[in-house]
């Protein structure tokens, strides 16, 4: 099983030419910005949640992992649980003003919305 990569290129048209050598695309991941250029929105949203509040960041501009972690520190720092999805992190309850602090303290540009 040396050479069994003929998997990743389905789809390829075949070559007649006795030279050719595929060369396999690899797909650059979202770099992601540094802190200081970031310009993140702290908003509150009560829609479709039962009367819950959640606190959104959205506006982060980078990977999947970096994203996650970002979420992560902040579940931890105001001590509640959340999510991150669709490019937002979500925070249960009202912690504007607590996110906004957090996130200028960690070097990003924080606003708060609503």
């Amino acid at each position: 099983m040396a050479d069994n990569d003929w998997k990743k290129r389905l789809g390829v048209v075949f070559s007649t030419n006795p030279d050719y050598s595929y060369v396999e695309e690899t797909e650059a991941g979202e770099e992601t910005l540094e802190p200081s250029r970031q310009r993140l929105v702290v908003s509150i949203d009560r829609r479709n949640r039962g009367g819950k509040q959640v606190t959104l960041v959205s506006g982060f501009i980078g990977s999947a992992d970096d994203l996650n972690e970002l979420g992560r520190t902040l579940k931890i720092r105001c001590g509640v649980g959340g999510s991150v999805s669709d490019g937002q992190i979500m925070i249960q309850g009202d912690f504007r003003d607590r996110i906004v602090s957090i996130l200028i303290q960690l070097g990003y540009k924080a606003k708060r919305g609503n």
